[in-house]
């Protein structure tokens, strides 16, 4: 049965969309069925994963607004075993064309329901913001992923993020569960890498995957030329990084997983 994973964060620039792209990729390395949903207006997840978001005909604001049917929004990506749902500009407005749908909490949901035991993992790159597509996202979903970088203000908007993860639980999606927190951005040169995370891990009565991901200059560039890191370069930090946290992720029901 497949598992429906969101990348949440209201927080811009933490490395949600990077953990999405990559997290999708060495999932799909790993000879796992991965099905990627960008509902992020920006679509830098779609670029990401080799699809060019301008020149799609079906996207998911098509899907929200049912003028196309879920599989002919599906595109191939780049890599073997990684199929994408697109989003591009167009889904900025989404929430004002939905606001009068009913159930329009349960859009995403409603159709995944269909596909979702044809994929081992299914990874929704939320907006940063806690907004209607972010609700669907979680809505649909299993459990929601939290990037978080190593910086001063690493926990600051966590607790929104929580009491709204808190709030679908409670009045949407009773089966919602928090997946894990993710460290992104490590820089070992730094005293305060290394301070960021021992506050989260003091301060978050959540799990805590092993993995960090670095500061690592070919995950900056790798969109640039359309690919996930472990294609465009297989050897680095980046892409060793994301495996190791694509094996954790496939482990995750084996608590001794979990610091």
């Amino acid at each position: 049965m497949g598992r429906i994973i969101a990348v949440a964060n209201q927080k811009g620039g933490v490395g949600k969309t990077t953990t999405a792209i990559n997290l999708s990729a060495c999932l799909a390395e790993k000879k796992k069925k991965v099905l990627t949903i960008d509902i992020d207006p920006q679509g830098n997840t779609t670029s990401g994963l080799g699809v060019d978001k301008n020149m799609v005909e079906n996207t998911v604001y098509e899907l929200f607004l049912e003028e196309c049917a879920l599989k002919d929004c599906i595109q191939p990506s780049v890599m073997e075993n990684l199929e994408i749902i697109p989003s591009n500009i167009n889904l900025s407005g989404a929430e004002i064309e939905l606001i009068s749908m009913e159930n329009k909490e349960y859009l995403l949901k409603n159709n995944l329901d269909a596909i979702k035991n044809d994929y081992d993992f299914i990874i929704i790159d939320c907006p940063p913001s806690l907004n209607l597509l972010t609700v669907n996202a979680m809505v649909a979903s299993d459990t929601v992923l939290v990037p978080i970088q190593c910086e001063y203000y690493a926990l600051e908007g966590l607790s929104q993020l929580m009491h709204t993860i808190d709030l679908i639980k409670e009045r949407l999606n009773p089966k919602l569960e928090i997946e894990g927190v993710v460290f992104t951005m490590y820089d070992a040169r730094t005293n305060l890498s290394s301070q960021v995370v021992e506050n989260v891990k003091e301060n978050l009565n959540k799990k805590i995957y092993k993995t960090i991901i670095p500061r690592n200059v070919r995950l900056a560039e790798a969109p640039s030329y359309g690919m996930p890191v472990n294609m465009y370069d297989s050897r680095s930090a980046g892409a060793e990084a994301y495996r190791f946290l694509a094996e954790e992720v496939i482990e995750r029901e084996d608590e001794d997983a979990w610091l």
